[in-house]
Formats: C-alpha cells, sequence, structure tokens
C-alpha cells in the first residue's frame, strides 16, 4: 500500500489585514498575481500533436483513369426511389443506434465543459449568523450571549502554470470530436444497412414473382397435358413428370416467404418501427437507377472517411493526456481569496468598518506516490502507441474497403451482362421448345429442361443485380457517403 510523503505547502495568509495595510486592493492584487502567472503559464511540458506519416498510393487498382465522381451528402437519392428516401429520413430520426451515438455526443460535450472548468477561477458566496451563550466554569452567573453576522465572497485560482488543465481541455475536445465522427459513422452505416436491407426486399419479392409466375405456366402446361391424355394424345408419364415440376415450384414459394417477412422485420428495427404490419409497396429491382461514383485520389478519401477522423481525434486525445501526466509531476500552484464583511449587529453587517478579506497562495509538489504518476504516465504513452496502431489499420482498412468495393463493381458489372444473355437465350430456347412440344415434334422432357432453365436463369439474374446494386452501395460507404457534405446539415 502506497502512501504520500513528503508534500509541502507554503502558505501567506492575512485574514486580519485591512485593505490599507497592504495598500492596494486585493482584488487588484489578485488580478496583478492572476494576469503574471498566467503570462507564464504558456509553458507545456508535453509533445506537440503532428499527424503521423503515412503511406498513400498514387492511384487504385481497379480503376481506369476516370473523373472522380464523389458521393453526395444525400447519396441515396441516386437510386431514384422514393421509397427508399421515405424509409432513410425514418431510420435518421428514429433509429436506436444513430440516437445513442446522439447521447455519446452531448456526453462528450458535457465532459468538455467539465474538462475546462479549472481553467476558469471558482467563485463561491456565503452567510451565516450564529448567537452563542457562555457560562463561565464553577460559576453561577448567568453567562454572557454573543451574536456574528458574516457574509463573504470567496474566490480560487490554480495556476496553470505546466499546462496541466489546459492539456485535460484539448484531451476532452478531441473526445467530443471523435463521438461526432463516431455519429457520423454510425449514420453512414445505417443508411447503407437500410438501402441494402430495402434492396434485399426487393430482391426476394422479385423472385417470388418468377416463382408463381413459373408455377402458373407449369400448372397452365400440366392442365394442357391432362387434355391431352384425355383425348389419347398424351401418356400418362407425361402427366406425371409435370405434375413433379409443379409440385418443385410450389415447394419453391414458401422459403422466398419466409425471407421476405423476415427481411421487412428487420427493416422495421432499422427504422424504429415495430414489426407488426410493416410492409413496403411493391416494386422492382429493375426500376431502380444505378447511379455512378467513382473515388478520386486515394489521399483525398482519408478526409472523407469518419471513422479515420475518429481515429485521428482519439489520437490527439491521447497526446494531450501525455502532456497532463507529464504536467502532474511538477508543483501546483493555487491562490485563494475571500472578502466579506463582518458584525455583531444585523444592522450594520454591511458597514464598511465590517470589512474583512484574506489572501492565501500555495505550492503543492508530489515527491514520492509510490510509482502511481510513473504508471499513469507510462500508461498513457502506452496507450498512445496502441491509438497510433489503430489509427493506422484504419487508414489501411479504408484503402482496402475501397479496391474491394470497386472489384466488386466492375466484376458484377461484367457478370450482370452476361446473365442477361443467358436469360434472353433461355426465354429463345423455351419459346422454341413450346412451339415444338404443341406440334408433337419433341417430348415433354425437353419442355421441362428448357422451362427449368429459363427459371434458374432469371432467379439468379435478380440475385446477380442485388450483388450489383450492394456492390454499390458498398462503395458509398467505402468513401464515406459524402461525409464532408453532409456535416452540418439535416437529411430531409
Amino acid at each position: 500500500m502506497s502512501k504520500k510523503y513528503g508534500q509541502y505547502k507554503i502558505s501567506f495568509p492575512n485574514p486580519a489585514a485591512s485593505q490599507t495595510s497592504f495598500g492596494v486592493r486585493p482584488a487588484f492584487f489578485i488580478a496583478c498575481a492572476c494576469w503574471i502567472f498566467g503570462t507564464l503559464a504558456a509553458c507545456s511540458v508535453g509533445p506537440n500533436y503532428q499527424r503521423p506519416a503515412l503511406a498513400v498510393p498514387g492511384i487504385w487498382n481497379d480503376q481506369q483513369g476516370q473523373n472522380a465522381v464523389w458521393p453526395a451528402a444525400t447519396w441515396w437519392r441516386d437510386f431514384s426511389s422514393p421509397e427508399l428516401n421515405n424509409l432513410i429520413v425514418k431510420a435518421l430520426q428514429a433509429n436506436f443506434d444513430i440516437a445513442a451515438a446522439i447521447a455519446r455526443v452531448q456526453e462528450a460535450d458535457a465532459q468538455a465543459r467539465i474538462a475546462g472548468a479549472p481553467l476558469l477561477p471558482a467563485i463561491g458566496a456565503s452567510a451565516a449568523a450564529t448567537h452563542e451563550r457562555t457560562v463561565a466554569s464553577g460559576t453561577s452567573s448567568t453567562g454572557q450571549s454573543f451574536k456574528q453576522y458574516t457574509t463573504s465572497l470567496n474566490a480560487s485560482y490554480e495556476l496553470d502554470f505546466w499546462g496541466k488543465n489546459r492539456a485535460a481541455r484539448e484531451s476532452a475536445e478531441a473526445a467530443a470530436a471523435a463521438s461526432r465522427y463516431d455519429r457520423a459513422t454510425v449514420e453512414l452505416t445505417i443508411m447503407t444497412q437500410v438501402a441494402s436491407t430495402y434492396f434485399q426486399a426487393l430482391q426476394l419479392q422479385d423472385r417470388l414473382n418468377i416463382a408463381q409466375e413459373n408455377q402458373d405456366n407449369a400448372e397452365s402446361t400440366l392442365k394442357g397435358l391432362q387434355a391431352e391424355m384425355s383425348a389419347g394424345t398424351a401418356t400418362s408419364l407425361d402427366v406425371a413428370q409435370q405434375d413433379v415440376t409443379v409440385a418443385a415450384l410450389s415447394a419453391a414459394v414458401p422459403p422466398l416467404r419466409q425471407q421476405l417477412r423476415q427481411t421487412l422485420n428487420a427493416l422495421s428495427i432499422l427504422i424504429g418501427q415495430p414489426p407488426e404490419n410493416f410492409n413496403i409497396p411493391p416494386d422492382t429491382l429493375a426500376r431502380l437507377t444505378e447511379p455512378v461514383v467513382r473515388p478520386g485520389l486515394p489521399s483525398e478519401l482519408l478526409a472523407r472517411r469518419p471513422d479515420v477522423g475518429e481515429a485521428e481525434a482519439q489520437l490527439i486525445a491521447a497526446n494531450a493526456n501525455i502532456k497532463a501526466v507529464r504536467a502532474s509531476f511538477f508543483p501546483n500552484i493555487t491562490l485563494t481569496a475571500s472578502s466579506g464583511f463582518e458584525s455583531a449587529a444585523l444592522a450594520s453587517a454591511l458597514s464598511p468598518a465590517g470589512a474583512i478579506f484574506s489572501l492565501s497562495a500555495g505550492i503543492t509538489q508530489p515527491l514520492f506516490e509510490g510509482d502511481a504518476l510513473e504508471g499513469e504516465y507510462d500508461y498513457s504513452k502506452s496507450r498512445y502507441a496502441e491509438l497510433l496502431a489503430d489509427y493506422h489499420k484504419a487508414v489501411i482498412s479504408a484503402l482496402g474497403n475501397v479496391e474491394d468495393a470497386l472489384t466488386a463493381l466492375h466484376q458484377t458489372a461484367d457478370q450482370q451482362i452476361n446473365q442477361q444473355r443467358e436469360v434472353d437465350k433461355a426465354q429463345q430456347a423455351y419459346d422454341l421448345a413450346t412451339t415444338q412440344f404443341h406440334a408433337g415434334t419433341i417430348n415433354i422432357l425437353t419442355l421441362l429442361n428448357t422451362e427449368n432453365a429459363l427459371f434458374t436463369a432469371r432467379d439468379a439474374l435478380v440475385q446477380v443485380r442485388l450483388a450489383h446494386l450492394q456492390a454499390v452501395l458498398q462503395l458509398y460507404n467505402a468513401l464515406g457517403g459524402g461525409w464532408p457534405q453532409a456535416q452540418g446539415e439535416k437529411y430531409e
């Protein structure tokens, strides 16, 4: 168990002195002392922050020298979906993660005000009334009564000679800035989640429509085969094979409905609404507009990512903490003053004759605290080293996110073109097989094969379209979602 040894305090009180004994007013004395020590308080005993050197590539690997198209502040409107616009606005207003991030900003602002308070004098007022009666020991006298009325104004000020309080305020302000970056990151994450979940819901609606359409076609073919079997032109095997196809298509519908309902439930939670009775208007992915977005130089990205800004703000706060802890090794100087009136009668409690004041200055120097200060100093430096590694990781991750998004965007675009070509060919094959089947030139098995190929190709096209739109969302998110332009704006 450690104990504090060797602290000393030098005080210069003068509680009984009058104003004329100093020749100057106490307030003027305090003002002069504060000005002198405040002028000297420009000292700083810790390292000044410098942004770490970064090795940033000059160009992106997956970009062909096109002009930059950075995201706008309201980037989600580029998809030309009124329903998506409505969902994003609701999420910004009612999402619980965003509400918690806003509360964290308010908490950090309050902490910054608390940290800055020691830089200002602490002033208080007091008033007291005392009534005493004393009796001398061993006597039978009636005793004596005393009344005393006192009013006073007290002030104390800690001279921030070594910059400890200023460093603490700088750290708290940097932490408040980090909380704002965190809020921007949370908002961007929620917005992309809302858009991605909405796109998934539209994809499931499209897949349900395709499955239902294929099921209707299969049932129509089954009825035709049943009629032909009655007429003797089709066999019972043809009917049984088509019946199996109808059953398989029917079995594919319930899982899609389940996924759609679960996706809508997730979407309702993102916008802060209960899942019960929540729904979206019918729509299709094909009606969405694919926006154009391209990154500029990699070096420009770091100013557009709120998570990178948050990592650097935390690094600045840690650097200021090092300065604050380092200043704790040096003496602490405090000025205190009080001034008021004292009288034995209430009527004369504020008379000039009853004026009193006191002034004092104290110096406290820690000599031994069981390695507490040394340990705290080592901790603050280690914390800075940890956050420095986190900052470099945030930068590298940001660059990697953009590279991944660009790769996904280009590859899914090519895949979508090829998948559309497959759908067109499958549709032609199905139409030709249907004509030849009714003409009696092919059997039912050939028709079923082309029918299944068309269904599979159309279903795959919807999924590829979703993957491409999600790649666009991924790129928006990787580029910071138009964050610099969005600062201080209200989303509508």
